[in-house]
């Protein structure tokens, strides 16, 4: 546990949250939506902080990254709690879990981290597995170092950072590139489904932070069947990709029921689905699709 940097003081020992654009107000002894960020007599305490529960080491390949340093492998960290509640979430068992004794037995401190990343043979240190903005001060003290050992850093994220958060990491230019999910294009989608209080809007916005900032960036879609497999809608997603920049890769991923998922209502994802969002991407003018999870 450390104290959070990225956080307000309100009045009565309230705090605003700035890690996420949920922008939890936080009372005193409360968690965020995420569960892992807490309010301790007026200040913002980051319980991870050193505290993974997902340790593993990947080809960059399954971040996915296809773009960025191939051949090559990742150490990959990954925390309990996420700022969304997605229904299909294949992490579940980590993302949407508040269970504090369920954190590492073992402290990994940034400098630890980074040791067992060049040990490893990885030329790049990913945040991945649950959603990185909520332990973004884990990351900073790991990034810096990691920088300064030659290793890339990665985010494997919902674009859900606020502005501050972001500026937090790209100040000191610390995140060399990122996967960002467009789980949708309907804001409905988003709010109802993920539970984002602000919707689709900071996703774009922050789809466009990145390339903006140089930040090398790809983007996946999980196609689930009668949620946003629409030929309209998946036309809107590629268009919005093309728009900022046609380089950018986009991986479409087959989609198996998880978590809390109707299995009738959404069944696994038809290869000709995958095969019609592919032909919709090229023929918006995206250079580089990928179908993955087959």
């Amino acid at each position: 546990m450390k104290e959070a940097k990225l956080y307000q003081k309100l009045k009565e020992k309230r705090l605003k949250c700035l890690a996420c654009s949920n922008e939890c107000i936080i009372s005193n002894g409360k968690k965020g939506i995420c569960g892992v960020r807490k309010n301790i007599n007026g200040k913002l305490q980051l319980l991870v902080h050193g505290m993974p529960c997902a340790v593993h080491v990947d080809p960059i390949e399954k971040k996915p990254l296809y773009h960025f340093l191939p051949g090559s492998l990742a150490f990959s960290i990954g925390t309990i709690g996420c700022n969304f509640k997605c229904p299909w979430c294949q992490n579940w068992d980590i993302s949407q879990n508040r269970d504090e004794n369920f954190f590492s037995k073992e402290l990994l401190t940034p400098k630890k981290a980074v040791s067992l990343a060049i040990l490893y043979g990885c030329k790049s240190i990913a945040y991945t597995y649950n959603e990185p903005a909520i332990f973004s001060e884990y990351i900073k003290d790991i990034a810096k170092l990691a920088k300064k050992e030659g290793l890339k850093n990665i985010l494997v994220t919902n674009g859900y950072f606020t502005k501050e958060s972001f500026d937090f990491l790209n100040k000191e230019h610390l995140i060399d590139a990122a996967n960002i999910d467009l789980k949708a294009f309907k804001d409905e989608t988003y709010r109802k489904y993920c539970g984002s209080v602000k919707g689709i809007k900071p996703v774009l916005e922050n789809i466009k932070r990145f390339h903006k900032a140089k930040i090398h960036i790809e983007v996946t879609t999980l196609i689930i069947p009668n949620l946003n497999d629409s030929k309209k809608e998946l036309k809107q997603i590629a268009e919005f990709i093309a728009s900022i920049d046609k380089n950018i890769p986009w991986h479409i991923s087959r989609y198996f029921p998880q978590y809390k998922m109707d299995e009738k209502k959404h069944p696994v994802t038809k290869i000709e689905t995958l095969k019609l969002a592919e032909k919709i991407g090229k023929a918006t003018g995206l250079r580089y699709v990928y179908i993955g999870n087959v």
